[in-house]
């Protein structure tokens, strides 16, 4: 079974694509006239010109809104299409879920005829997001198993360009890091089913940590520890965007 047939049931609630962060990765796609999205989701961040989308899970694709791109059920490892189907393939937040990395990318740069855009994350930067650091290193450790080398998922591409992509105070899309400023949304459970580090690490795991969480909010602990943040409009917290040129 897919990972997100078994925690993907909310993402078209709570991971609803930001307009900041669409404006980096379509930037990043350049002038391509046709994308390929793999590992698609429920179709954030698709350009009006995807002519596929490919994703492993039925759940994920059921949410997809009825005017995108046709979805394909089809894993990164294995993608059903010619050789250089479309000019630019993106994967989005994709990549530390799939079982061969080098195939997968691998694949990527069969059916992608100019530019391959991925979007991940540096965990040497995130490990030190406060939400793990102070209350669920728990996660830290989770995350730390499946996260990608930047410095790995470069060569894999046969070099790219790296770019920060910070996150917005106001972020609209509930992944990982969205709510750097707004802390009270991870004591939600329906933001965390929406964030696969907390849904997949399990709720008894999570417990403590949240526990502690909701205590500084109450007390104000965390606002006195955190007022630098409280002034941020925007936050590296170690998203970044690959651009490979083929």
């Amino acid at each position: 079974m897919a990972t997100y047939d078994r925690i993907g049931a909310t993402y078209g609630r709570t991971r609803r694509p930001d307009s900041r962060i669409a404006a980096r990765i379509h930037e990043a796609l350049g002038d391509a006239g046709t994308v390929v999205n793999v590992g698609a989701g429920t179709g954030s961040y698709e350009p009006p010109n995807t002519v596929w989308a490919i994703e492993p899970s039925s759940v994920m694709i059921a949410q997809r809104p009825e005017a995108s791109a046709p979805a394909l059920e089809a894993s990164a490892e294995s993608i059903p299409l010619a050789d250089d189907s479309a000019d630019a393939v993106m994967a989005l937040l994709t990549v530390h879920h799939w079982n061969d990395l080098e195939a997968g990318v691998a694949e990527l740069r069969r059916i992608a005829r100019r530019r391959v855009v991925v979007l991940t994350w540096d965990q040497t930067v995130f490990r030190g997001f406060w939400l793990l650091a102070e209350y669920l290193p728990e996660v830290a450790a989770f995350d730390g198993t499946r996260a990608v080398p930047i410095g790995r998922l470069v060569a894999l591409l046969g070099g790219a360009r790296v770019e920060a992509v910070p996150v917005p105070h106001d972020c609209t899309d509930g992944f990982g890091a969205a709510f750097w400023r707004r802390p009270e949304a991870y004591l939600d459970p329906h933001v965390r089913a929406g964030i696969s580090m907390l849904a997949l690490t399990g709720e008894d795991v999570l417990g403590p940590g949240l526990a502690r969480l909701a205590d500084d909010l109450s007390t104000g602990r965390w606002h006195e520890r955190h007022a630098d943040l409280l002034q941020r409009e925007a936050l590296d917290v170690g998203y970044r965007l690959l651009v490979a040129d083929l």
